[in-house]
């Protein structure tokens, strides 16, 4: 008669085996890997619209012409004397008998009528037009981007007595509102050309500004800061402003170009910069009725007007296209 074997592990053997199973838990089957340490400036990058913006500008060749471009043109406004001193001519001293002569070593940019150095007086004359241009965009922005703020959050009464006033004042035209105002109230200068453009120009602002309030004060994060008790003004300028002023800046940034323009403009009508003071509109307007005989005295100031007015139209166009997540 044969043994009859159990099918299968006898009972010493499953013990055995739980044992081992027991000694063995925790223990990986393959050798741990030590994860190496993380340098301190290469932790990942935050998201967020402003840092995608920032990541996506240095990206652009369009950007970066133009900023190039504007920060020369920055240093030429608050530093004259350092793009003066490579060409020892006094933007200020005239000598008569030297009138209208044509670009030479001596006078890179030749001379004009009253025979001064057209490229001295073409670097400081740089600095009255983008003074104008960055503090007209300045006081606009914060004007009429504090109104559209307002406005575009109260809604109501208060919301329509500002946009009926903004109106009034996009009834009239900029150049010729600015003419009348510094017709009448005396010869302009730096400031009061200033205060004419501002004075026209908000309007856009408030109604950019108002539109993208409108928009952000309807979303989630609004109303949830609402529900918790946030007040009116932490939710105006802790929540709405942050995510409304993107279009601002676009549009400021464009602007910008165009009060340069608008200086240049009224500068070249007579009511803008006055002599002795320098100006490329005045310079403009000073050698237009001997252009065929002299034609430096108004190209070049005409070229790096130009030139000033489409790098920031650039700038304000790479600035869009990067804050706008539709357009990448």
């Amino acid at each position: 008669m044969s043994d009859i074997r159990p099918v299968g592990p006898t009972r010493a053997e499953t013990e055995q085996d739980a044992a081992e199973q027991v000694m063995t838990v925790g223990v990986p089957e393959t050798p741990l890997t030590v994860e190496p340490e993380r340098k301190p400036g290469k932790q990942a990058r935050p998201a967020s619209l402003w840092n995608d913006a920032w990541y996506d500008l240095r990206r652009r060749p369009l950007f970066v012409l133009s900023a190039v471009l504007i920060a020369i043109l920055l240093v030429m406004a608050v530093f004259p004397g350092l793009f003066s001193r490579v060409n020892p001519m006094d933007a200020t001293t005239c000598v008569l008998s030297n009138a209208r002569q044509a670009p030479s070593s001596v006078h890179w940019f030749g001379t004009d009528n009253l025979g001064c150095d057209v490229y001295a007086r073409t670097i400081y004359g740089a600095r009255n037009s983008i003074v104008v241009g960055v503090s007209t965009t300045i006081v606009t922005a914060l004007f009429g981007g504090l109104l559209g703020l307002i406005a575009g959050f109260k809604s109501g009464a208060t919301d329509t007595v500002l946009s009926r006033t903004t109106e009034i004042f996009f009834a009239i035209p900029q150049i010729l509102g600015a003419l009348l105002i510094l017709s009448v109230f005396g010869t302009g200068n730096v400031w009061t050309i200033m205060l004419a453009l501002s004075v026209l120009a908000w309007p856009m602002t408030f109604r950019i500004m108002r539109a993208a309030v409108i928009t952000a004060k309807n979303q989630d994060y609004v109303i949830a800061a609402r529900a918790l008790g946030a007040g009116s003004g932490r939710i105006m300028f802790r929540h709405i402003l942050p995510n409304a002023v993107a279009p601002v800046i676009v549009i400021a940034t464009i602007n910008l170009g165009g009060f340069i323009a608008a200086e240049a403009a009224l500068s070249f009508l007579g009511v803008g910069i006055q002599s002795p003071d320098i100006s490329w509109g005045l310079m403009i307007d000073s050698a237009r009725d001997r252009f065929l005989e002299a034609f430096a005295p108004l190209l070049f100031p005409a070229l790096f007007l130009s030139i000033t007015v489409l790098a920031f139209i650039m700038l304000g166009d790479a600035v869009r296209d990067a804050l706008d997540p539709k357009l990448r």
